[in-house]
């Protein structure tokens, strides 16, 4: 895209043996996500073990998603479970639509939100989606172990890495109609430990420590990870939380991307590596994502 930016990109297929555990490789990499999640709050990675062709399936899966009527997206919402369904046209953001569902490497969760969008069926919709968020979910398992085990948890890392959850969010944004910029999502930190997106256009920003918001790449095989608050909280603030946004110009195509969210399922338990006083309390992580979405302060 022409694009640079000061977010560091980690090559993960470069050598296949830097991602077994314990080689020379992967305490490489590990140096490099620990400095990329510390100074940054996060960065970009290439992976190529999902295929380009099963990107591209997606991205044509997630417009037919996008272009059912809206009553039918709405029926993807469950008040009684947190993090699942539509979210869309807000006066802060009129040109983001969304839609969330739990557990998308259990096939079932991907069949129920499926027949609920296509009661006439749409199993390659179905597969597409499993299939892909099983590799994000391994990735998204690389990442966390490599952090884990740099800060010396390798005691407890196997369940620490189990004992989340995750949701996968299909998001939309509109072409704006004016050659203005205009705002897709509001500048935002995410709540959860750690985010994987793939996206298809540019729009997608990242603010420096400065300040500086820089636009973050697009490349195929290339993810976009953020490090959530509730890392930066288990971290003891030794991981930067980024804050970022989506900024969108006309004329633009519409904008897609996924995005695999991991989620505590509990607050996850202090590190015992430094002295150092804990800057944050511990906090159930349901509690304060629901305050964070019912009170004046969240975006």
């Amino acid at each position: 895209m022409g694009f640079e930016i000061q977010m560091p990109c980690i090559d993960f297929t470069k050598h296949p043996k830097d991602l077994v555990e314990g080689s020379e490789g992967w305490k490489n990499l590990c140096k490099l996500v620990i400095e990329a999640g510390e100074v940054y709050g996060g960065f970009q990675v290439v992976y190529d073990k999902i295929p380009v062709e099963l990107h591209e399936k997606m991205f044509q899966g997630s417009k037919s998603l996008f272009d059912l009527p809206l009553e039918t997206k709405q029926k993807s919402s469950d008040d009684s479970k947190s993090h699942n369904g539509y979210a869309g046209k807000f006066k802060f953001a009129p040109l983001y639509e969304s839609l969330t569902l739990p557990n998308p490497h259990k096939l079932e969760e991907v069949q129920a939100f499926t027949d609920t969008m296509w009661p006439e069926g749409n199993q390659s919709f179905c597969e597409t989606v499993n299939n892909t968020s099983k590799m994000m979910t391994e990735l998204e398992k690389i990442i966390r172990k490599m952090i884990l085990q740099s800060y010396g948890a390798d005691t407890n890392c196997d369940s620490l890495v189990k004992d989340s959850w995750n949701i996968f969010r299909f998001t939309q944004y509109k072409a704006p109609t004016g050659k203005e910029m205009e705002v897709g999502l509001p500048a935002h930190v995410d709540k959860n430990l750690l985010t994987i997106l793939y996206q298809n256009e540019e729009g997608l920003q990242i603010e420096t420590k400065e300040g500086e918001w820089l636009p973050a790449v697009v490349k195929d095989c290339t993810f976009t990870v953020f490090v959530g608050e509730a890392f930066k909280t288990w971290s003891n603030g030794k991981l930067h939380a980024v804050e970022h946004q989506v900024m969108m110009k006309g004329p633009q195509k519409d904008r897609y991307s996924y995005g695999l969210f991991s989620i505590p399922n509990e607050s996850p338990k202090e590190r015992d590596e430094d002295d150092l006083p804990l800057l944050f309390c511990r906090l159930d992580h349901h509690d304060y994502d629901l305050f964070t979405y019912t009170s004046n302060t969240s975006a």
